[in-house]
């Protein structure tokens, strides 16, 4: 976070939660879309100082560009582009010190060397923010890769009211691995128009990020048992 206020692609904010929340509100009231003022961002060196002397802990800011887009390729959903003053000077580091899940993903995928990020389609917007991290550090991006969502039978998404939801749960009930493997490997995705068995080997050879569909899977427990 400090390499990149000391490039310029970040910065320190003052604001307190009062103000950020009544901002928020006011943002509400006028049915704007909420993000933060960037009040803080062109704060000189004398404002920082009155502030930092008032005992004011700073989070920091990613510096967002105010104009020109944010664009990604999705092995699933193709070229998705965000217009960048769509995007807010998100937080990077809390005013205690912690990094946030932006600046942390980040961070530890590409330490970690990770290939292809693979998450539900609701992560397709915080991706600008990513990939504008990736940029601003001088890192390679990973494959992006958004997948729909498992819904319920009411098309919302699956949650504990549509009964069973974690795996751990489908075993004490008696549902044996094979059948679970394959009865969620073909939620979302299919070999093709009728194959709907396949043994895990066949699933390994046969599967690929490609043949993932856009539309968000109804969980069928009916078709399970």
């Amino acid at each position: 976070a400090e390499r990149l206020v000391s490039q310029g692609d970040a910065y320190y904010c003052y604001c307190s939660p009062e103000r950020l929340e009544a901002m928020r509100a006011e943002q509400v009231r006028h049915k704007q879309p909420p993000g933060y003022d960037r009040r803080c961002r062109s704060l000189n060196q004398e404002e920082r100082a009155r502030r930092e002397a008032e005992g004011i802990t700073p989070v920091v800011r990613f510096k967002v560009p105010l104009e020109g887009q944010t664009r990604f390729n999705d092995l699933i959903w193709g070229e998705v582009v965000f217009e960048n003053c769509t995007i807010d000077d998100f937080v990077l580091l809390k005013s205690d010190g912690y990094p946030t899940y932006h600046l942390a993903n980040v961070v530890d995928d590409s330490a970690m060397e990770i290939s292809h990020v693979i998450r539900a389609e609701e992560w397709i917007s915080s991706t600008p923010r990513h990939i504008l991290l990736y940029q601003a550090l001088g890192l390679e991006p990973p494959q992006f890769v958004h997948h729909p969502m498992i819904l319920g039978s009411d098309r919302s998404k699956l949650s504990k009211r549509h009964g069973a939801v974690s795996i751990l749960e489908y075993r004490e009930l008696g549902y044996l691995p094979e059948a679970m493997l394959n009865f969620l490997a073909l939620i979302g995705w299919s070999l093709d128009d009728k194959t709907e068995i396949l043994s895990r080997k066949e699933l390994i050879d046969s599967f690929s990020l490609e043949r993932i569909g856009r539309t968000g899977a109804i969980f069928n427990r009916d078709k399970l048992d």
